[in-house]
């Protein structure tokens, strides 16, 4: 990771300094001071492009390893959540005791959610980095990239609930995934002895996979020196300096979200708290220096698991907790649409900032598997409450930087969560 960031740095710069400038001599032949005017503007604006896009090419050379190593890792997310998630359901038996884990999953992923969401509203309320920060706001109508999708009871029953289990899994879609998986497995279990075959089947097919997963990790420095790389190439290390008060009010929200409210809930539930974090330490720097979640997926289940956490728990709960409950994503959510409407000096009342969790609390389920879910969400809350939607590019020079802590977070709220249902289950670890 230093690495990335000192070579990023030293590339950035170097553009910088060899960055395309016009010969402005050649202005000096135009007479009319209102034309030479509107030529000057229009030379910054080609030079600004011109040096955006030099950055972009240079960066997407590097982001190349980066783009290898979460390839491979979404080569194996499917295959493994199928097996790993079918042996689970297996091993717990039945519908009812299915049913009984589950409740206690939804159950606890509904209330970290409205927390996460409800501290999200708290920070950007109590700081209010968008009336602080005075930023420029974006032109009126210009594109941001980023198409709104509206959440209706029909797509998401259709996100949820497989056509085709092979599309589902060639799409990485995990929530049509774990549905099948569920039916499959209580299935498989119910049968009796000639469904032990399958089981055992499926048993092998995720040892391979865990297998196939050491063997991708070898990547994972490479894929992390080649994320960073690109990002300090693209943004430099300038942009911290515009946006630090927004980066510290939102990190610093991660940070009590994790060290306080998930360490109130791991002693509540008698876990020890620093032990599991030490464990699941790996994965969480995947996820930080990825900027993805599901990069870090496959080393979560296996460092749940050396933490003592049973398989049939950890391959039922983590798979849905990467649709049911992404805390830092969540999180994410309130605070960036209040701080665009801030910025714009809109002012959205207690009732509406309410109403908005609610929503949330809904629309924010089954994203998974969408490319920049929380923009794309976001999106949708800007058009609902009337905030200009080319706000959403006010995030968007630090949204890499932000979306590391979120990731980061994702795993840590899922582990504890995997260790909350343990409890509840009788296990001792």
């Amino acid at each position: 990771m230093l690495i990335g960031l000192i070579v990023g740095y030293a590339v950035n710069y170097s553009i910088t300094q060899n960055k395309f400038e016009y010969d402005k001599s050649k202005l000096n032949a135009i007479s009319n001071p209102e034309i030479k005017k509107q030529v000057e503007k229009a030379i910054i604006k080609y030079e600004e492009k011109q040096f955006k896009e030099a950055k972009k090419a240079t960066a997407s050379n590097f982001s190349i390893l980066s783009d290898i190593f979460l390839h491979l890792i979404k080569m194996i997310i499917a295959p493994l959540v199928l097996a790993v998630l079918v042996i689970g359901v297996a091993k717990v038996g039945d519908f009812k005791s299915v049913g009984r884990i589950g409740l206690k999953t939804l159950i606890y992923f509904t209330s970290a959610t409205l927390i996460a969401l409800a501290l999200g509203l708290v920070i950007v309320n109590l700081f209010e980095p968008g009336k602080v920060m005075h930023l420029d706001l974006p032109e009126a109508n210009v594109e941001t990239g980023v198409k709104i999708s509206k959440q209706t009871s029909s797509n998401f029953i259709d996100h949820v609930i497989p056509e085709s289990i092979m599309r589902s899994m060639a799409a990485n879609d995990i929530l049509p995934i774990v549905v099948f998986a569920l039916f499959f497995g209580v299935a498989a279990a119910s049968i009796g002895e000639p469904g032990k075959p399958i089981i055992k089947a499926f048993d092998s097919l995720s040892h391979v996979m865990f297998k196939v997963t050491n063997f991708v990790m070898n990547f994972a420095p490479l894929g992390v020196f080649g994320a960073i790389t690109a990002v300090v190439i693209q943004q430099g290390l300038d942009v911290l300096g515009g946006y630090l008060y927004l980066i510290l009010c939102f990190f610093g929200g991660l940070l009590f979200f994790v060290f306080g409210v998930l360490y109130a809930i791991s002693l509540a539930f008698k876990i020890n708290y620093f032990r599991l974090l030490k464990d699941v330490k790996e994965p969480i720097l995947l996820a930080f220096s990825t900027a993805s979640s599901e990069s870090a997926m496959p080393k979560t289940i296996e460092a749940l698991e050396k933490h003592g956490i049973s398989n049939r728990i950890v391959s039922f709960v983590l798979p849905l907790g990467y649709s049911f409950n992404l805390d830092g994503s969540i999180m994410y959510m309130t605070f960036a649409t209040v701080f665009i409407a801030q910025s714009y000096g809109i002012d959205i009342s207690m009732a509406d900032q309410i109403k908005m969790m609610l929503i949330l609390l809904i629309t924010s389920k089954g994203m998974a598997g969408v490319p920049r879910a929380s923009l794309v969400v976001i999106a949708g809350m800007l058009s609902m409450f009337k905030i200009p939607g080319e706000g959403l590019l006010l995030l968007l020079a630090v949204d890499q930087l932000l979306d590391m802590g979120r990731s980061a977070t994702n795993v840590v709220g899922n582990a504890v969560a995997s260790a909350v249902v343990a409890k509840l289950e009788g296990e001792k670890f």
